[in-house]
């Protein structure tokens, strides 16, 4: 275990030490969580306030700094007089102790990841590690160990003192309970509802699965030497059709009907206000899919020529409202099939729009910085790797590989040659035939108006520049959702109809 690349890459970032091949938590936080585990006859664990001792004691005996009082105060907010008495007693009978004792599986899981990891996908490395920037490469981890990595989240166990060296997000729920108490709202409130059902359905019945993580950055055959991106000689001379546009006025992006890939209006640092006060698209589906904030553990900040593409989550919530009107409205099944790594078929790519006044928008590198950030997010990169020789299993892991003979260069030369070729073969590597794990045919895109409101772009002009992006990467169409703003209302008349 010490000689692995990918473990030596995270392990700073983890709660947990390595010594003789094996990962532990250090004695004092094994006797805690045992504690816990065991009821609050054994730990006394039973209001918010001993349960923000217990944190702070445990972040004593990891050698991390004291809670922000806020933060401290918010857990006993939630728990001692936001949630009722029987709902807070369930907590504090059932939930805490579950979450105790998958924290401490937590060593064990991490070390089963890395011992299936290498067998996943061959020539693929797939552990958890730092998946740094202008380094593309995918992490594929299993719902149970997800939902410990969310439960350390909860403890706020994550050191959280070495993460801005390497623009890395917040992942500790400080913030999120400091936020309740020092300017509560219903909407703050909401969002950790969100999170404590999936933490009680989690506790009910483990799920069975596997989510993937891809910082995807735009390839070398895009771009000239001295440039990270197409310039607009590129753009001008492209000779893709444009696809179908469809405009919906009413429905929300992770409703969509058709497989379709769903776009996360992100900030450049994954998550966005997920973990703090934020509670606009990102945040929202951050939270109706908590096991999207798993990613911001060892996902950097996005540059302008990377996307973030996530496969596999499972949604456990609905909701009503938006910003300061969500509301969390109670429990949702999730019924999309799987792959054959076992992922849900949701795919939810986060691209971060240009964050700056309307007009600049409309200047040349700006317009270019933009199209080239929905380029990269609509790529599918994921067809070179998906095209091995795959067996499926059985059992929990979901997932045997068998080595083919066949070359993996070999096979992303293995293009379809039925589909005419424009000049600039933009997209000669990555569409071959019948290689696609997660669909039998190419993807759409369901997004809405990206990079508008608070980044301050121009409706028709976000709508214009994802329709070109996503036609130049051979999608076969855009789900375009209003959300019934006023200003889109005659985008259905000039785009509707192509």
């Amino acid at each position: 275990m010490e000689n692995r690349d990918d473990l030596n890459s995270i392990l700073p970032y983890l709660p947990l030490v390595i010594r003789s091949s094996s990962l532990y938590w250090p004695p004092r936080v094994v006797e805690a969580l045992k504690a816990m585990s065991e009821g609050p006859s054994h730990s006394r664990v039973d209001s918010g306030e001993v349960l923000r001792q217990a944190i702070t004691d445990m972040r004593r005996s990891l050698s991390f700094s004291t809670l922000e009082p806020s933060a401290s105060h918010g857990y006993a907010l939630l728990f001692d007089e936001l949630v009722g008495g029987k709902e807070s007693k369930r907590w504090f009978d059932e939930i805490i102790p579950a979450l105790a004792k998958l924290l401490l599986k937590f060593p064990s899981l991490l070390e089963e990841h890395y011992h299936s990891a290498d067998s996943i996908v061959s020539g693929i490395e797939t552990g958890l590690r730092l998946l740094d920037s202008q380094k593309s490469g995918i992490v594929f981890l299993c719902q149970e160990l997800i939902g410990a990595l969310l439960a350390c989240s909860f403890f706020c166990l994550f050191p959280d003192d070495n993460r801005g060296a390497k623009h890395l997000p917040v992942i500790n729920f400080d913030h999120l309970f400091a936020t309740l108490y020092e300017s509560y709202s219903e909407s703050q409130e909401s969002k950790i509802r969100c999170i404590m059902h999936y933490f009680e359905r989690f506790g009910s019945c483990v799920p069975i699965g596997t989510v993937s993580f891809e910082r995807k950055i735009l390839p070398a055959e895009y771009h000239n030497s001295s440039t990270t991106a197409p310039d607009a000689d590129f753009w001008s001379k492209s000779e893709f059709s444009l696809c179908a546009f469809k405009v919906h006025s009413f429905g929300l992006i992770e409703d969509q009907p058709d497989n379709a890939l769903e776009v996360d209006f992100a900030n450049k640092y994954l998550g966005g206000g997920s973990l703090s006060r934020g509670c606009v698209q990102e945040e929202i589906r951050f939270m109706i899919n908590p096991e999207l904030i798993a990613g911001m553990l060892f996902l950097p900040r996005m540059d302008d020529n990377e996307a973030i593409e996530v496969v596999g989550i499972e949604r456990f919530s609905c909701y009503t409202g938006y910003a300061s009107s969500f509301r969390f409205a109670g429990d949702f099944i999730d019924i999309k099939e799987k792959d054959p790594f076992q992922r849900r078929r949701t795919r939810i790519v986060a691209i971060d729009a240009l964050c700056a006044p309307k007009m600049k928008h409309f200047k040349e590198i700006c317009l270019l910085r933009d199209i080239n950030k929905a380029l990269c997010g609509f790529l599918n990169c994921s067809k070179s790797w998906q095209h091995q020789n795959m067996v499926i299993d059985e059992g929990d892991s979901g997932l045997r590989h068998t080595d083919t003979n066949t070359s993996h260069e070999a096979l992303l030369n293995d293009v379809e040659m039925s589909r005419e070729k424009p000049a600039n073969n933009l997209v000669r590597d990555f569409y071959v035939e019948g290689v696609d794990c997660m669909d039998h045919e190419d993807d759409g895109v369901a997004t809405g108006s990206w990079g508008c409101g608070v980044f301050g772009g121009d409706l028709e002009l976000k709508a214009t520049i994802q329709w070109l992006a996503a036609s130049q990467t051979r999608r076969p169409f855009i789900l375009y959702y209003t959300f019934g703003v006023e200003a889109l209302q005659n985008l259905d008349q000039v785009l509707g109809e192509h």
